[in-house]
């Protein structure tokens, strides 16, 4: 583990970079990915780790802003890692860069408290958006694994729908739901619906309120998440909407 120290006669001053927390076991990578961070001004690398116990006993005392982490660690997964961060520092955003791009993966991680998903082979440029987008308070997936995971649950049909929270979810709520988070637009959504753009507005309005949602990107986490997509008679094609809903504000 290594862990960022100023020098002892630098002047104290406020530092704006968003804090990061590498998690990675291999050491090559980890430079690597440590490197093209750093390149960028606002961004800093706080501390690294190459395991989950080590990266649980550093985390606290490091208060990161942002924790950038592998699934496939030794001993123990980046799955767990993530539940405890949730835990441990609450306000610490949670990245996950990883080479495994199965439903089954993807859905652990946001199910553990992700709140993005990134893999491997993505470029410099997207992995950045990532991290700022995650750390500006926002979900980001990568289209691929958006597509991914989407349509397995879309192909799972209404069996794989399950109630989300003890919220009062109506049955129109779910479907504007479903809808949203596939990239349906207000007017597309009244119109698929035979209802008014306003009444879908209020519907929409009442979601963000009742769970606790704040755009389209999260609403779609939201849905993936707790099974809420269901097959709605019309959706706007999964390419644009899922690069829309990737990473929209």
């Amino acid at each position: 583990m290594s862990m960022v120290e100023p020098p002892s006669n630098a002047a104290i001053v406020p530092d704006s970079r968003i804090r990061i927390v590498l998690v990675e076991d291999h050491l090559i990578l980890r430079d690597g990915l440590k490197a093209l961070i750093e390149i960028e001004p606002d961004l800093v690398i706080v501390g690294e780790f190459e395991a989950v116990d080590q990266c649980l006993a550093g985390i606290d005392e490091l208060q990161p802003d942002l924790v950038l982490t592998d699934l496939e660690l030794p001993e123990r997964s980046g799955i767990e890692l993530l539940a405890h961060i949730t835990h441990l520092v609450p306000k610490a955003r949670k990245l996950v860069l990883t080479a495994h791009n199965g439903e089954e993966h993807v859905r652990a991680a946001l199910q553990a408290g992700a709140d993005g998903y990134v893999l491997k082979d993505a470029d410099r440029d997207e992995l950045i958006l990532a991290i700022r987008t995650v750390s500006a308070g926002q979900q980001f997936l990568c289209e691929a694994v958006a597509n991914k995971v989407l349509c397995s649950y879309l192909s799972g049909g209404a069996s794989r729908r399950g109630a989300a929270t003890g919220q009062n979810i109506t049955g129109r709520e779910r479907e504007v739901l479903t809808r949203i988070a596939l990239g349906e637009s207000n007017k597309i959504i009244a119109r698929s619906l035979a209802l008014s753009v306003k009444t879908i507005e209020k519907h929409r309005s009442n979601l963000m309120r009742k769970l606790n949602l704040h755009n389209a990107a999260a609403i779609t986490l939201f849905a993936v998440r707790n099974g809420f997509t269901g097959e709605p008679e019309s959706a706007v094609g999964f390419d644009t909407a899922l690069q829309r809903n990737a990473s929209v504000s």
